[in-house]
């Protein structure tokens, strides 16, 4: 992933970004909330849950209107849902996590974070990931690679392709054996974007990741009571993402470290 001068960042991008992610984690939420369900995400005004009241900009601030209400909803008093203060938070994360991570291109570091933020969270609600944001991530991904890159556009295409069509297959060879759905499209059409985005030598890593990060995630649950069972279906999404994530912006550190050769 190389650097090029007219992606560079410094201080003051750092800023706007931090200041910008609370907005865009409260556009998140309008899209996991929404985007599901096929509810109209861009002209239909918010509302209260409780008394239906539509809402008004000082209801509506990032943050500050959580803490200024104090959880409460200001025209009937209900509590307010701390989804809302929770997935701005993870969006200021998001951001904050890309500006340490110190790279080239932070904007766009920023923008593919909270795709597969809320990508996570709708998969961790819903057990899906929805086709208007996991498809667009492809040919970002290839475009990206082609304009910084070009020498590497073959490689990130051919990842893409193995990364759907490998899932695709162990999903049917698990439908063969169980008699049921295991991996969802979803799930492969979310592997394809990240090997436009990383190429072919980071899928085994990715797929292992992801694999570790959901079994640990599941014997966590186990600790904390939750009985899991055999048939029980768990989502794949968030740990692909975030394995995505991670190697993405730390991917070339762990190759000059030594960790890949």
């Amino acid at each position: 992933m190389p650097a090029h001068d007219w992606l560079a960042t410094g201080p003051t991008t750092w800023f706007a970004a931090l200041a910008l992610a609370p907005f865009a984690g409260s556009f998140l939420g309008v899209l996991v909330q929404r985007l599901p369900h096929s509810r109209p995400m861009v002209f239909a005004r918010s509302h209260c849950d409780a008394c239906g009241t539509v809402l008004t900009l000082p209801d509506l601030i990032p943050l500050a209107s959580f803490l200024w209400l104090r959880g409460r909803c200001r025209h009937c008093g209900a509590s307010i849902s701390w989804f809302h203060p929770a997935i701005e938070l993870a969006a200021l994360a998001v951001a904050g996590w890309a500006a340490m991570a110190n790279t080239a291109h932070l904007w766009l570091d920023c923008l593919l974070g909270w795709s597969l933020l809320t990508l996570a969270w709708i998969d961790w609600r819903c057990m899906r990931l929805p086709d208007l944001l996991v498809l667009p991530l492809l040919p970002a991904g290839l475009l990206f690679t082609l304009i910084t890159d070009s020498d590497a556009i073959a490689d990130h295409a051919a990842a893409a392709a193995l990364g759907y069509v490998s899932l695709r297959v162990l999903a049917w060879c698990y439908h063969v054996v169980r008699r049921r759905e295991g991996i969802g499209a979803g799930d492969a059409k979310l592997l394809a974007a990240a090997g436009a985005w990383l190429g072919t030598a980071w899928l085994p890593l990715l797929v292992f990741v992801a694999a570790l990060l959901g079994i640990t995630a599941a014997a966590c649950q186990g600790l904390v009571g939750r009985r899991l069972k055999m048939d029980m279906a768990l989502p794949f999404g968030p740990w692909l993402a975030l394995a995505f994530w991670l190697l993405w912006l730390h991917g070339d550190r762990l190759i000059n470290s030594g960790g890949v050769s």
